[in-house]
């Protein structure tokens, strides 16, 4: 039974290009990469369709802000669904995910999101933790819920901050934690190794 999974992102796609590496290196478990989604016509995540013979879609948002518009959020549902997915991995993708969705997808959506949760959520968790002090900070996958950055965490990844280290330092830090967390996750979800919720 094969494991699929879809990833939506809003960026460059640094973590979906992590985990297409883990699969073309033979370190993804059993999944099979089915799909990519943005909700940014120009963004990078999309030029890796090419790159990596998989199948990448913009499909507009429907409004500006945070959310999906309702007829945006059923064709996002409509596409994902296609692709039969065993789990939705959301890499950078700057939405907040609708109930909708959630309900249509129940227990096989999971988010990356950089920091320790449950401190610094929302879309600025590298640098408000850097602005806070913090001398931890790292990555955390968690199950996406209706609240905001609040579902069951799967696991996480510290990353200690220097005193000398900038903003910049940080924020390659974290990201080398995601591509180093993502694929590990999604390989154990592929094996059985963490049970879906």
């Amino acid at each position: 039974m094969s494991f699929s999974i879809v990833i939506l992102g809003s960026g460059r796609g640094s973590n979906a290009e992590a985990l297409l590496h883990a699969r073309d290196n033979r370190q993804l478990g059993e999944a099979q990469i089915a799909g990519l989604v943005s909700d940014q016509a120009e963004a990078g995540i999309l030029e890796l369709g090419n790159r990596f013979s998989v199948p990448a879609n913009y499909l507009d948002p429907g409004e500006r802000g945070a959310h999906l518009s309702p007829e945006a959020e059923a064709v996002y549902i409509e596409c994902i669904q296609s692709f039969s997915p065993s789990l939705i991995v959301l890499a950078g993708f700057m939405r907040i995910i609708g109930p909708k969705f959630i309900e249509a997808f129940k227990g096989r959506v999971l988010n990356l999101h950089p920091s320790l949760l449950p401190s610094f959520k929302g879309a600025n968790g590298i640098r408000d933790a850097f602005e806070h002090g913090v001398k931890v900070t790292g990555c955390t996958i968690h199950w996406v819920t209706p609240q905001l950055d609040a579902g069951p965490i799967i696991d996480q990844k510290p990353v200690r901050i220097e005193p000398s280290d900038s903003l910049a330092v940080v924020e390659r830090k974290v990201h080398a934690a995601e591509h180093q967390l993502l694929p590990k996750v999604v390989a154990s979800l592929s094996r059985g190794e963490i049970p879906l919720p």
